[in-house]
């Protein structure tokens, strides 16, 4: 299991510019054309921050979306330029002993102004708009479905880029079009698609069935590229391959140790709080595992 600091507070970094702070990752200014993203130990669940980490988290989300973006990058380009202390700038390395394993140095993405999710189950949200509605951000899907049945084909359902501490919210294909236009529409679409057929295939030969996942794009001048984390348990559903029986909640490798937590102390989805040592524990031991069952290594904590 992972040792040292919990590191929830990443504060100013000499010789970089803090852009903002995030759920989870802060954002560094390098120069005009890179930025520094390092991923904390925080932990949010229900968009709501809690008030202690998990030692290493950020670790291993860093080291996950690297290993992921290094696998797709021949399906669509990416934002990351390394993520070797080494290989960067020396306002970075000057920060070796905090950033180590935890950094990207990336290229600026002008962001999509939404974020985008693919679902191959239903489940989590997509299930309560399913029950309420038969359909899901505008997808009409088959009647009868149960809980965490694999859809027919996987649906590309986005959803709006909440403000911090407010709740992101389901959105249509028709509402991104209007929000961005046709055809980057189209594109984002076709790339979120492209990139969780590819991901959920090489997870399923790993024994890991990929239920959903979270990503987001931007654009390096008139190209469309995949920015922020990717593929990981912060916003990844991953659940084992050999356990998997529809009609109820799935055992997990990821954030949905939390959530469900959460939900079993009637959590108000409002209010921070600190999470018992044992959810930690079981959290970054869900994390670890997922790491080494994907990648076939172990995370560098």
């Amino acid at each position: 299991m992972p040792a040292g600091d919990c590191v929830t507070s990443i504060g100013e970094l000499a010789g970089l510019k803090k852009l903002g702070q995030g759920k989870v990752r802060d954002l560094f200014e390098v120069d005009d054309e890179r930025l520094l993203v390092v991923s904390s130990d925080r932990i949010s669940a229900f968009d709501v921050i809690m008030t202690n980490g998990v030692p290493g988290k950020g670790k291993i989300l860093n080291q996950l979306t690297v290993w992921w973006m290094r696998q797709i990058e021949s399906l669509v380009p990416h934002h990351l330029i390394t993520d070797d202390i080494d290989q960067m700038p020396e306002s970075c390395r000057a920060h070796k002993d905090l950033l180590s394993g935890r950094a990207m140095l990336v290229k600026r993405l002008k962001m999509m102004p939404v974020e985008v999710i693919v679902r191959g189950y239903i489940t989590g949200s997509g299930w309560l708009d399913y029950q309420k509605t038969g359909s899901v951000c505008g997808h009409t899907l088959p009647e009868g479905l149960k809980l965490c049945d694999q859809l027919p084909e996987p649906i590309f359902t986005p959803s709006t880029k909440a403000e911090f501490g407010e709740h992101d919210e389901n959105i249509t294909v028709a509402q991104v079009v209007e929000k961005v236009g046709a055809e980057p529409a189209a594109a984002l679409q076709e790339n979120a698609l492209n990139v969780y057929r590819a991901a959920s295939k090489l997870a399923f030969e790993k024994g890991i069935l990929m239920a959903d996942t979270k990503m987001e794009f931007g654009y390096v001048g008139d190209a469309m590229v995949l920015g922020d984390e990717c593929l990981t348990p912060d916003c990844s559903r991953f659940w084992p391959r050999a356990q998997y029986e529809s009609g109820r909640d799935q055992d997990s490798y990821d954030k949905q140790y939390v959530r469900n937590y959460l939900k079993s102390i009637n959590f108000d989805k409002k209010t921070p709080l600190e999470l018992p040592a044992a959810v930690v524990q079981q959290t970054i031991a869900k994390y670890v595992e997922i790491f080494k069952i994907l990648t076939g290594a172990e995370p560098i904590l």
